[in-house]
C-alpha cells in the first residue's frame, strides 16, 4: 500500500509531539521541593544550587540574603519566614521569568535611591513574576517592577521607612516600562508614593488600599491603562494622573485626603467614572490643561472646593456628577462660556435653589456656579472683606436678574434635581475598614 506524503508526515508529527511530552515528563519529574530551615541551611546557596522550577519553602525564622535569582523558581514561606538583607541593595533581586514569591516577610534593603534600593527588584528579565501576599517590611522601595511584562503584585501588605521624612522614602511599588503589570489587592503605608508608574503602558492598579502617603496613585507618562476600585485615605493627594493618556479612573475612593481627591495635569483622554471624593480636601478635583476627557457619574463631596479647572482645557465632558456640600463648588477663572451639561442632562448641586415644574427632573433654569464676585474674590483674595458689602450684594442680585452681565464661566443648562445615586464600591469599603 502507498502511503500518502501527509501519512507519514502524521507520524513524524505524532513522534515529536510524544518526544516533548516526554522531556515535559522529566522536566517535571525533576523539579525538586526544597525545605529550608535557617538554621541548618544556607538560603543563599540553596538558591544557586537549585533547579530551574524548583519550590523552595522556608520554616519559620530569619533567612539571610541578599538573594539574586537567576532561574525559574518558586519561593514560599511558612508563617513568619522572613529574608533579611544586608542593609546594601535589593534583598531579593530577580533576573529570570516565572519566579513566584509568595508568603515571606522581607526586609533589609538598602538606602540609596539612586541606586532604587528595594524589598523585591523585578528586573526586565522578570516577565510574568508573581510577587503575591507577602509583608514587606520597612524597605527603602517596596516592589520596584523594571520592565517587568506581566508582572502580577497582589495582596502584599507593604509598610515604608517611618524613620525617614517623606520626600527620602521609596514608593511603595514602582512600576517603569513595564507593559501589562497588575498591582491588585496591595495595602501601601508609609512610603513616599503608594503607586509611582513612569513611561509605560496597559496596566491595571485596582483593589489597592493607601495611607499616609505623599500620592496613593501617581501616574507619568504612561498610557492606555486603568485606575480602579482604590482606596486612598489620608494622603496628601489620593489620584495623580500627569502627562497620560487614554487611562480609566472608575470606583475608587479619597476620603480624608489633605489637599486634592483626583489631580489631572497634561492628561487627555481620560474616562472618569464612578469615583468619590469626599472629607476635607481642599479640592476635590483639580483639572489643569487636561482635554478630551469625560467626568460622569462621579461624587465630589465636602472638599473647600469642588472642582477647580483652569489652564485651557477644552472638549471635556462633566455630566452626572453630584457636586454636594462643598464651600465653593466651582472655581473656574477665565471669560469662556463652558457649559457642563451633555445631551440634555447635567449635575447635581447642592445649593442650587430651583424648581421643576413640568417634573422631567431637570431644572427650570441653568446654574451658575461662580459669578462676576467669585472671580474678583480668586483674583484679589483681600477683596473677601467686601463680600457682605451692599455694594457686592447689589451686584450678585444684578447679575442673577441679567445674567448677560456675567463676564463667562461655567454654566450648566440641564442641572439635576435629585442627585445621582453614587457610592463607593463595596470592595472600596471593605479594602478601608481592613487597612484602618
Amino acid at each position: 500500500m502507498t502511503h500518502s506524503w501527509f501519512t507519514y508526515n502524521k507520524y513524524a508529527v505524532a513522534g515529536f509531539v510524544l518526544a516533548a511530552v516526554q522531556l515535559l515528563g522529566m522536566n517535571l519529574a525533576e523539579a525538586a521541593i526544597i525545605n529550608v530551615d535557617p538554621n541548618r541551611h544556607n538560603l543563599v546557596q540553596i538558591i544557586t544550587d537549585a533547579q530551574p522550577g524548583d519550590e523552595i519553602h522556608l520554616s519559620a525564622g530569619v533567612h539571610s540574603g541578599p538573594l539574586l535569582i537567576t532561574k525559574p523558581l518558586t519561593i514560599i514561606g511558612e508563617k513568619h519566614a522572613v529574608i533579611t538583607g544586608n542593609g546594601k541593595g535589593s534583598t531579593i533581586m530577580v533576573k529570570a521569568p516565572d519566579v513566584t514569591i509568595r508568603h515571606i516577610t522581607v526586609r533589609g534593603s538598602g538606602l540609596l535611591l539612586e541606586t532604587q534600593d528595594s524589598g523585591i527588584f523585578l528586573s526586565k528579565e522578570a516577565s510574568r513574576a508573581r510577587v503575591t501576599d507577602n509583608h514587606i517590611d520597612r524597605n527603602l522601595i517596596g516592589i520596584y517592577v523594571w520592565g517587568a511584562k506581566d508582572a502580577l503584585v497582589k495582596d502584599n501588605r507593604i509598610e515604608g521607612r517611618q524613620d525617614l521624612r517623606m520626600n527620602e522614602r521609596g514608593n511603595g511599588v514602582q512600576v517603569w516600562n513595564a507593559p501589562g503589570a497588575v498591582i491588585d489587592g496591595n495595602k501601601i503605608r508609609y512610603g513616599r508614593d503608594g503607586i509611582f508608574v513612569t513611561t509605560s503602558t496597559k496596566n491595571i492598579f485596582s483593589n489597592n488600599h493607601f495611607q499616609d502617603l505623599r500620592f496613593a496613585v501617581h501616574y507619568m507618562y504612561t498610557n492606555k491603562s486603568q485606575v480602579i476600585g482604590n482606596v486612598s485615605h489620608g494622603n496628601h493627594i489620593g489620584y495623580a494622573i500627569m502627562y497620560s493618556k487614554k487611562i480609566v479612573v472608575a470606583n475608587n475612593l479619597s476620603e480624608g485626603d489633605r489637599d486634592r481627591g483626583i489631580l489631572f495635569n497634561y492628561a487627555n483622554q481620560i474616562k472618569v467614572r464612578g469615583n468619590v471624593v469626599r472629607g476635607g480636601v481642599k479640592k476635590c478635583v483639580f483639572i489643569y490643561n487636561s482635554n478630551k476627557s469625560s467626568f460622569k457619574g462621579n461624587l465630589f463631596s465636602q472638599c473647600n472646593i469642588g472642582i477647580h479647572f483652569t489652564a485651557g482645557s477644552e472638549r471635556n465632558i462633566i455630566t452626572g456628577n453630584a457636586f454636594i456640600d462643598n464651600r465653593t463648588q466651582v472655581k473656574y477663572v477665565g471669560t469662556r462660556w463652558l457649559d457642563w451639561s451633555h445631551k440634555g442632562r447635567g449635575n447635581f448641586w447642592s445649593d442650587n435653589t430651583a424648581f421643576d415644574l413640568n417634573r422631567d427632573g431637570i431644572a427650570d433654569a441653568a446654574y451658575r456656579p461662580n459669578d462676576l464676585t467669585d472671580q474678583i474674590v480668586w483674583r484679589y483674595p483681600v477683596t473677601k472683606l467686601l463680600t457682605n458689602s451692599p455694594a457686592v450684594q447689589i451686584l450678585k442680585w444684578a447679575q442673577s436678574a441679567f445674567p448677560a452681565l456675567h463676564p463667562g464661566g461655567v454654566i450648566d443648562t440641564a442641572p439635576l434635581m435629585v442627585a445621582p445615586n453614587i457610592v463607593a464600591p463595596a470592595q472600596s469599603r471593605q479594602n478601608a475598614r481592613e487597612g484602618s
